[in-house]
Formats: structure tokens, C-alpha cells, sequence
């Protein structure tokens, strides 16, 4: 009875992985690995050819007093010239801090590229390659972030605009600013001023509206990030994170919208709001634009062109008398996404990191796994730490585990006896079963319920490591100079493959012959991923093997059940 109840576990958890896995695959925008479908293709627009995005007037409900038809056409990218003086000349160049090169594009003043000088692009063996770039506007890459004004033919990311301030930050200089105005345009001028603090990647960005003409004006503010629908360069197509953007307010919290319910016109989220922010997500990196809490407005995410997808906010400046200015005081964050620096920048900002719906065990496991790698200063030796430390406390628990298997070991050469005398009769080959179940004092599955408990723990676990920036080349011991990529030796998988082998081994073997070879097949299916999982995640499976493998050595011996190894038959039975 417990082997048939424990081999049904090991079936369903087995498959709940791969159903699971399969809809995660096609929930973040993948071909399903195991269950494909035909998709429409979507097509890919490279940079300069592609359309930029409509400015959103009608992205979101437009207040009744500005009409949507006000809002400006937008000329392709890279197309013919925007509604601006032609004798404005148009500029990219770059602005440097001590962790960011942001390059700026005077043609509505807009963000088109983020390079992080702190944070390698990639590792290998023997050196770390070139820093990351987040925000691009290249041949194979659109991701920008884009404002202007709405409500009627105003200053907008199309308008050329003139640029002043400092390209550096200097020597004991604590911040500096990029202002760039907009020529006159209906009455109205725009004045965006970006301050860049040293340590930082969020970026104070005030928008000053100026009424210079001589009627009342009622323009709204547009803040907006785009980016193409491409798969990531050196995503792994064997597991994925979500891409994509995000909505946080306080009504309804943390909303991923995958780019296929933007597609479909399906996506659900907060329309309206007066705090939070808008994001575009991917793994282990974000960017996010935010609006001071108590400022009212309207979030959109929809597609702009071929294979541009843009999430934003829209909000009113109020009625501007001639003469007459007023300043939105606006924030841009571009960077890793390290959890204790989201928090500070934004509320909510840190869940951009995100662990699912396993958040309340997750955040705990990031806090601790942080803390011991402050008094260890290596990635790979903390995780293990952690992994004994959670060993330690569900020791008790786990031991009780161990205890009924030991125990249904001991009871095992009865149970066969039992088995082969009444294999005729399945009835009566029941109720024996139950009996020496009784007279041992043995629960069925006592052995399956410590292990059910723990597994949120761990799946948990699994997605701090998994989401965890600091991993990015990450050294742990030798060959393994990246956690946060598989092993490219294949070394740990292979230990980690032996040591559930030989903890499936240790394990009671099932009377069963076809229960038996269910046993072994279902943790060899699993340990098969891990050779594409990231190095720290088989690292802290192999540590949690081990531990287990250990302390069950130890419980059987403690109740004179001498451990012995429970080989598998896979011939003729």
C-alpha cells in the first residue's frame, strides 16, 4: 500500500513538473516543449525601419476635454524628418556617471541606451566580457524610453530639441543634469531636465510645460517605455523568466502582461491609478518609469508597430494660462534588479523581481541566503549554507520521514513473504498488508507527508536562485566562474545525478517490479534538466542531496536497519 501510494506521488509530482514547466514555456511567450501548438509568427522589425510608437492618446481613456483626434501622427523611425524646425539638427550622444553611460537622443529627448559599467555582459573561463547594455536602439534591438505631450499638436518624442549640460560626471561631483527644450510648438514649449546622482540608476527627470502662447492650454504628459518582442540573446531555451511589462499599484499590486494578451487585446490590469509605476521586465534586469504617489493616471500597454509593445502612463498637467508653467517631477530606473536598491528607489519597485506566488517564503530565503554571503563573501559556499541551515530546521520533521522508511524497510522481507504467499488473492493480500502495518506502529505514508511540507521551501528557494542578479558571474570554485549559467563541463550535473541515484537507492524498494522501475525513472527524468540549469541551482540540489543522503544513513543505523542499496531490475521479471 505505501509503495503503490508513494510511487502514485512520484508519478504525479513528476508530471505536475512537466504540465507545469510546458505552460510556463508558452505563459511567457515560448513554443510549449512538450505539448506545441501552431502560432502566428510575428514578425521581427529591425531598429530605423520599424515604426515608432503612436503617441498613446489613445492607449487609455483620454479626459472628454482633449480630444483624441488632437494627438499628433508619428513619422516612422528613422523616417523623414519629425515636426520640427529643419533647422534644429538632430543628435545622439552620451552621458557617463560612475555606473551608467546613458545615451540620449535629441529628437524628443529621449533615453535610447543604457550601459551599465558595473555589470559584465558575460563571463567565461578566463575573462569578463564587455559591460551590459539594457535600453538600445540598434539593428537587432529597440528598447527606449519616450515622453512628450498630448491633447493637442504639442512637443512630443518626435520633436527635435536642443540640448545643454554636462556629458560627465566629475571627480567629487555628486550628480549632474541634461536639459533639453523643445522649440515653441501651438503655444506650448517643453523642457525636460535629467539629474544623474553618483550610485545610482534611477534618474530624477523634471518635465517643465510652458504656456508661451495666448490662450489657456490643458496638455497631458506622456511617459512611456517600447521594446521589441524578441527573445533575449542567450536565453536558455530549456527554462524560462518572464519578459516583458509590469503595472504595480497599490489597488492590485504587482501585474506581469505577457506580450500575447497585448496582441489579443487581452491584457487585464489597473487602468487607473494614482500610484505606482509602469516597468519592462526580463530576467534578472528592468526599467521602470515612476510618478509620485498621489498623482493621478492612466496606464496603458498595447502594440505600436510590427513588433513593438510599449507600457506607459498618462497624466494631466492641468490648465496652463498664457504665460503660465508647471513641473511634473518624474523618476527612470534602468538596472539590475537588486532587490535591498528597488526598494529604496520605488514601493513595490523591488517585486519586479519576481518570484511568484511563492513570494512570502522566497523574500525570508533571499534575506538569509544575502546575510550569510556578508560573512562568507562567496555565492556558491553561502548557497550551501543555506541549504544545511534549512536542513537543520526541518530536521525534526524530515527525521520522522526517515524513521517510516526505515521502518517499512525492516517490515519489507514480511511484506514479500506476504505478497508471494496470497499473489492470488488481492483481496486478502490487502488486508494482510494492513495488518502488519498495524502491528508495526507503521504509517503508509509517513514518509510522503514530511516531504510534501518541504517542497514549497524549496521550490522557493529555486526561484531566489534563479532571480537572483548577484549570480550573473558569480564565481563558486575552478571551472564554475558563472553560477547564474550551466556548467559548462557538465560536471555538477553528473554528481548531482549520482547522488539521487544513490538516495533513490537507499530508499525501501517497492515489492512491485513495475513500481520499482517507476521509482528510479522518475528522479533520472528530473536529474536530466538540471543539465541546463544554472550552476548554483544544481549546487544547492546537490548540497540538499547529500544532506539527505546523510542524515537517512544516520536514522537507519540509529534504528538498527543496516542501510543497504536497492539496485534496480530493469531486465525480465
Amino acid at each position: 500500500m505505501n509503495d503503490i501510494r508513494r510511487t502514485v506521488l512520484w508519478v504525479i509530482f513528476g508530471f505536475s513538473m512537466v504540465l507545469l514547466w510546458d505552460q510556463w514555456q508558452v505563459h511567457n511567450g515560448k513554443p510549449a516543449t512538450f505539448f506545441p501548438q501552431s502560432n502566428k509568427a510575428v514578425a521581427t522589425a529591425p531598429a530605423g525601419k520599424a515604426s515608432a510608437p503612436v503617441v498613446p492618446s489613445g492607449a487609455a481613456p483620454v479626459p472628454s476635454a482633449v480630444p483624441a483626434a488632437t494627438a499628433p501622427a508619428v513619422p516612422p523611425t528613422g523616417g523623414p524628418a519629425a515636426a520640427a524646425p529643419a533647422a534644429t539638427p538632430r543628435e545622439r550622444f552620451a552621458v557617463t556617471t560612475d555606473l551608467l553611460r546613458l545615451t540620449f537622443d535629441t529628437e524628443g529627448g529621449s533615453l535610447v541606451g543604457t550601459e551599465l559599467l558595473k555589470v559584465a555582459a558575460d563571463s567565461s573561463a578566463d575573462k569578463v566580457t564587455s559591460t551590459y547594455v539594457l535600453l538600445d536602439d540598434s539593428a537587432n534591438r529597440v528598447y527606449v524610453a519616450q515622453t512628450g505631450l498630448i491633447g493637442g499638436d504639442f512637443p512630443n518624442h518626435k520633436t527635435v530639441m536642443t540640448a545643454s549640460g554636462e556629458r560627465q560626471l566629475k571627480d567629487g561631483a555628486r550628480e549632474l543634469s541634461v536639459r533639453f527644450e523643445s522649440p515653441e510648438k501651438n503655444g506650448v514649449k517643453l523642457v525636460k531636465t535629467y539629474t544623474v546622482k553618483r550610485g545610482a540608476y534611477d534618474v530624477a527627470v523634471k518635465h517643465e510645460v510652458v504656456n508661451t502662447g495666448t490662450a489657456a492650454v490643458s496638455p497631458q504628459l506622456y511617459l512611456q517605455i517600447v521594446r521589441d518582442g524578441n527573445k533575449l540573446p542567450g536565453e536558455s531555451s530549456f527554462y524560462s523568466t518572464f519578459t516583458g511589462p509590469a503595472v504595480y499599484t497599490e489597488e492590485k499590486k504587482y501585474q506581469k502582461i505577457d506580450f500575447g494578451d497585448i496582441e489579443k487585446n487581452k491584457a487585464d490590469f489597473v487602468k487607473e491609478s494614482s500610484s505606482g509605476y509602469v516597468a519592462m521586465v526580463q530576467h534578472y534586469f528592468a526599467s521602470a518609469w515612476i510618478l509620485p504617489d498621489g498623482v493621478k493616471r492612466q496606464l496603458f500597454a498595447r502594440k505600436v508597430d510590427n513588433n513593438l509593445y510599449a507600457v506607459g502612463m498618462i497624466t494631466g498637467v492641468d490648465a496652463l494660462a498664457p504665460g503660465a508653467s508647471k513641473a511634473v517631477e518624474t523618476r527612470f530606473f534602468a538596472g539590475p534588479q537588486e532587490e535591498k536598491m528597488l526598494e529604496h528607489v520605488a514601493p513595490g519597485l523591488d517585486l519586479v523581481k519576481d518570484y511568484g506566488w511563492l513570494t512570502i517564503l522566497a523574500k525570508p530565503l533571499y534575506w538569509l541566503l544575502d546575510k550569510i554571503h556578508s560573512f562568507i563573501g562567496n555565492w556558491g559556499w553561502s548557497i550551501m549554507a543555506l541549504v544545511l541551515l534549512i536542513k537543520i530546521s526541518f530536521y525534526w520533521l524530515q527525521a520522522k520521514g526517515y524513521q517510516s522508511m526505515a521502518k517499512m524497510k525492516a517490515i519489507n522481507p514480511r511484506v514479500m513473504a506476504m505478497r508471494e504467499r496470497y499473489k492470488d488473492n488481492p483481496q486478502q493480500m490487502q488486508q494482510e498488508m494492513m495488518k502488519i502495518y498495524r502491528e508495526e506502529k507503521v504509517n503508509p505514508l509517513g514518509g510522503c507527508f514530511p516531504i510534501m511540507v518541504q517542497i514549497p521551501v524549496f521550490i522557493a528557494l529555486y526561484w531566489v536562485l534563479l532571480s537572483t542578479v548577484e549570480m550573473r558571474n558569480a564565481p563558486w570554485i575552478g571551472w564554475i566562474r558563472d553560477l547564474a549559467a550551466p556548467d559548462p563541463y557538465f560536471i555538477l550535473p553528473v554528481v548531482m545525478t549520482l547522488t539521487t541515484m544513490l538516495q533513490t537507492a537507499l530508499n525501501p524498494a517497492p515489492p512491485d517490479p513495475m513500481q520499482a522501475k517507476m521509482m528510479w525513472i522518475m528522479p533520472l527524468a528530473f536529474s536530466v534538466m538540471f543539465f541546463f540549469f544554472p550552476a548554483g541551482l544544481v549546487l544547492y540540489w546537490i548540497t540538499n542531496n547529500v544532506l539527505s543522503i546523510a542524515q537517512q544513513w544516520l536514522i537507519n543505523t540509529r534504528m538498527g536497519v543496516p542501510p543497504e542499496f536497492n539496485l534496480p531490475k530493469f531486465g525480465r521479471t
